[in-house]
């Protein structure tokens, strides 16, 4: 419904006005128009809050320079913005509702008119008119079929804002030009004139039917009104009514149930006044009821139950407990949220929800809080633009969906709903997971005695927790560190690694010497580590540009410079990774970037593992981030006060880490890269009769302890019973040796045995399943190596364990996963650079190629690169 006019009023001005309209004679308008300008965002949005369920706002934001500031004003409950030509077209952009712009016109003259309205659908806006008769014209013209006309005044009066307003235009007045008093205030505008300018009746007498409603909308009653009680109705404050037998009637007068006006406007026909009122006293029936159609019902009624209970309920009645219990009150609403989730039938639902209302709308009561509130809040959320994720918060999610937090430390217990679902927390002792007849065991399949589907399936991954679940948790944690900076990152470390003494989120180069402090043995290890680590990815250096002349006198080059700056994510919570800072940091160092920055959570004292600050001091670290999970993610993506943002992050993490970087990387505002896709940590052993059935064992249990979520699958290659006995007695054996058995158990839980006959079905099985880590202890392995296609890494031979690999060989830890093998490398030198092609032409070889760009230009049309080659070639 359009509104019958828009009182303008000025944030600017602090004083109330000394004539004109109010704040509560402005709610019976219930329609005002702010200018807003890029100094008075602030007060408007300030505004906003202030007159929800009072008045609509519709705001002029032509002014305003940014359109994120338009924007928030819409999202804060703006009924509609007054907008510039530009303006609009960036509001489509955003699949803003049309029905919310009113583009404001750029002249009064016809001409101006008509080329502005032409092709839109929105409102439009005259505003400063002088012309009223021209106004008149075009409105005549534009007939009635056609979107809301508003229009304000060089010189407002009565006379120009009636003759508009019959037109159903609708007129934009100062508050200060309007009156509900026009006895006291008769050179003002009557606001009943133009209330009623374009209302109509039917009725000989010439009184409009008036429909009474409370502020839910329910209807109380059917009266009848006249210009003359709507003018004292606006006066008073009150429901005044026009009686056919008495004229005025002051509703309540002589009973006491008054009531006060909320607000009062046309229906669509204009032929049907609707007066919004608070009902006071006994209701409005003369029968004393709430209504002339009886009594409330439903959510209404059990609000004036409650209210009246609250002034009165008999002393030790339940009611009476739960407003003088709120931790009564706070269990009940608990206990009825929950039982309404787990019913099921409709019947059920329909019976736990009614308790769910009752025990909510008590908490309402208690506090003063009204449905009309309530209903108000609802209303305005309807009209946000900025739209939330809207998955449960953290603790919520937790507890549903066994998610623990988007930092590496936090741990819920959640027991396994299926045999094959990753696990997000080490298994208790009392978890039946990963034993068999008391046993430490995977399952075993006999490939032969099994149908392909059954080892397909077997095949797949334990099912992780959903992407759109996992970014849910993780965006508003980004979106606060991409807002709030280095405030949210320690709110987030604070909040999850429990490191609440720490003032600053990163830890800058150089590092002191107490914060490396190590025994000799350790540092030795990592020296050496670096070492290995260095000498296999500088051999990857490209020793010079490829260069290729692919027909006289054209050259194409391809050279490589490294990625300036590069985030790298050191995960943390279970174990301590100084490995992974080497990993990743000794190939940024190779590569030459500019500035590395590493991230990983902190301990609860603040501080982080001297292996690790070492390992940062040895590959030229410009800083750490003393935080984990999605708000270092973020904090290396955007950038903060502290941190230095990136071009590209590396690095594993869990499902939030991994959920972050891929989140982030899809948004073009924060320009970042990431390495690959990652799950949890994987390996596959294949084995054949040579194979040592405690090297096995081990190998299996290197990967199993990494979490619960890992998986570990040993393919036997001709095995008989005894031998393939061997490897599981010493995998029981080792597992229960473990000072993380627990977690073992876990990961064994979803974790089996294939036995084939051949290595080459072995090695179609590896293959398909493309693991992170390939194990090959089998006879030759280093021919069986040529049958590889997908793997991350692959360790050759009864005397390479993978351990080496994670730790001092030289090859990178830092690998695809979850399938992903099939489509990425592990982390490299490559992964730190990009390569930049150029090409140079001689006249030659512009002559030589020439033609054929010229020929293909004209067939895809683009006469511009046609012309690029021919002008210089001289041709047509």
């Amino acid at each position: 419904m359009a509104p019958a006019l828009l009182a303008a009023i000025d944030l600017d001005s602090q004083a109330p006005p000394s004539q004109g309209l109010h704040q509560q004679a402005l709610s019976f308008v219930g329609n005002v128009f702010v200018h807003v300008t890029d100094e008075t965002v602030d007060q408007a949005l300030a505004h906003l809050q202030q007159s929800v369920g009072r008045y609509a706002d519709y705001l002029g934001v032509a002014a305003l320079s940014s359109t994120d500031d338009v924007l928030s004003l819409l999202d804060a409950g703006a009924a509609k913005v007054f907008v510039t030509r530009h303006q609009l077209d960036a509001l489509k952009a955003q699949n803003i509702d049309q029905d919310r712009i009113v583009l404001c016109l750029p002249g009064n003259t016809r001409a101006e008119i008509i080329d502005a309205i032409a092709g839109t659908q929105v409102d439009v806006y005259s505003h400063q008119v002088q012309d009223i008769g021209l106004v008149e014209a075009w409105l005549n013209e534009y007939g009635t079929d056609r979107p809301n006309v508003f229009v304000s005044f060089a010189e407002p009066t009565t006379e120009n804002a009636l003759r508009l307003a019959k037109l159903s235009a609708i007129p934009v007045i100062p508050a200060g030009s309007l009156t509900v008093d026009a006895q006291k205030e008769p050179g003002l505008i009557s606001v009943a004139r133009l209330v009623m300018a374009n209302a109509t009746s039917d009725r000989p007498d010439g009184l409009f039917t008036t429909l009474v409603t409370d502020e839910r909308g329910v209807a109380l009653g059917l009266v009848y009104s006249s210009e003359e009680s709507v003018a004292e109705s606006l006066r008073t404050g009150r429901g005044v009514y026009h009686s056919r037998k008495r004229g005025l009637w002051y509703k309540g007068e002589s009973s006491g149930d008054v009531q006060e006006l909320v607000s009062m406007s046309l229906d669509c026909d204009t032929d049907c006044l609707q007066f919004v009122v608070r009902q006071k006293g006994r209701g409005f029936c003369h029968l004393a009821a709430p209504t002339c159609f009886g009594e409330y019902r439903g959510l209404s009624k059990l609000q004036k139950t409650l209210q009246s209970r609250k002034e009165s309920a008999p002393q030790g009645s339940y009611t009476a407990r739960l407003f003088d219990d709120p931790q009564l009150l706070r269990a009940k609403i608990l206990e009825e949220a929950t039982e309404l989730c787990d019913a099921t039938t409709k019947e059920h639902i329909a019976f736990e929800a009614a308790d769910l209302f009752y025990f909510a709308l008590t908490k309402c009561v208690a506090a003063g809080v009204s449905l009309q509130d309530v209903e108000r809040n609802l209303d305005v959320k309807s009209i946000k633009v900025k739209r939330r994720q809207g998955d449960a918060k953290l603790a919520f999610a937790a507890q549903v969906a066994g998610a623990n937090g988007a930092a590496e430390g936090t741990t819920n217990v959640v027991p396994n709903e299926t045999p094959k679902e990753a696990a997000s927390v080490p298994k208790s002792r009392d978890d039946p997971a990963g034993v068999k007849d008391g046993r430490i065991a995977m399952k075993r399949y006999v490939t032969a005695q099994e149908t392909p589907e059954t080892i397909a399936a077997a095949l797949q991954r334990p099912s992780q927790k959903s992407t759109e679940k996992i970014i849910g948790i993780c965006k508003p944690i980004i979106d606060a560190v991409k807002t709030r900076g280095d405030a949210a990152l320690l709110e987030y470390t604070h909040k999850f690694e429990k490191a609440t003494s720490l003032t600053s989120p990163v830890l800058r180069a150089p590092f002191a010497k107490e914060l490396m402090e190590l025994a000799p043995e350790t540092a030795k290890a990592i020296d050496i580590s670096f070492e290995n680590i260095r000498k296999f990815h500088a051999a990857q250096k490209e020793e010079k540009p490829l260069r290729v002349e692919t027909m006289p006198g054209v050259v194409c080059s391809r050279f490589a410079r490294p990625i300036e700056r590069v985030g790298l994510y050191v995960p943390g919570g279970t174990a301590v990774l100084p490995s992974t800072a080497l990993m990743l940091g000794v190939p940024a160092m190779v590569a030459g970037c500019q500035k590395i920055v590493l991230a990983t959570p902190p301990r609860s004292n603040g501080k982080v593992t001297p292996e690790v600050v070492y390992a940062a001091h040895k590959v030229g670290a410009e800083m750490i981030v003393l935080a984990g999970g999605a708000q270092a993610v973020a904090a290396m993506a955007y950038g903060t006060e502290s941190v230095s943002k990136v071009d590209k992050i590396l690095g594993p993490g869990n499902q939030f880490v991994t959920a972050a970087k891929m989140y982030v990387s899809n948004d073009t505002n924060a320009g970042v890269s990431i390495d690959m896709p990652a799950g949890p940590s994987e390996l596959l052993v294949v084995a054949d009769a040579s194979a040592n059935p405690a090297f096995v064992a081990s190998d299996l249990l290197s990967q199993a302890e990494h979490g619960v979520d890992s998986q570990v699958i040993l393919i036997a290659v001709g095995l008989n019973e005894s031998q393939t006995a061997a490897i599981e007695d010493e995998l029981n054996k080792q597992a229960n040796a473990l000072p993380r058995v627990d977690i073992v158990r876990g990961a064994i839980e979803h974790s089996f045995t294939l036995v084939v006959e051949t290595i080459e079905e072995a090695m179609q099985l590896s293959n398909q399943y493309a693991p992170e880590h390939l194990i090959l202890q089998v006879e030759n392995a280093d021919k069986v190596v040529d049958l590889v296609e997908n793997a991350g890494s692959v360790f050759i031979g009864e005397w390479t364990p993978e351990s080496v690999g994670d730790y001092s060989a030289g090859v990178n830890h830092s690998l695809p996963t979850y399938g992903y093998a099939k489509q990425y490398s592990g982390v490299n030198l490559a992964s730190y650079v990009k390569h930049i092609t150029s090409a140079h032409l001689t006249k030659e070889g512009l002559q030589n190629v020439g033609p054929a760009v010229i020929e293909l230009a004209r067939v895809e049309e683009l006469e511009a690169h046609r012309r690029a080659v021919s002008l210089r070639l001289g041709v047509a």
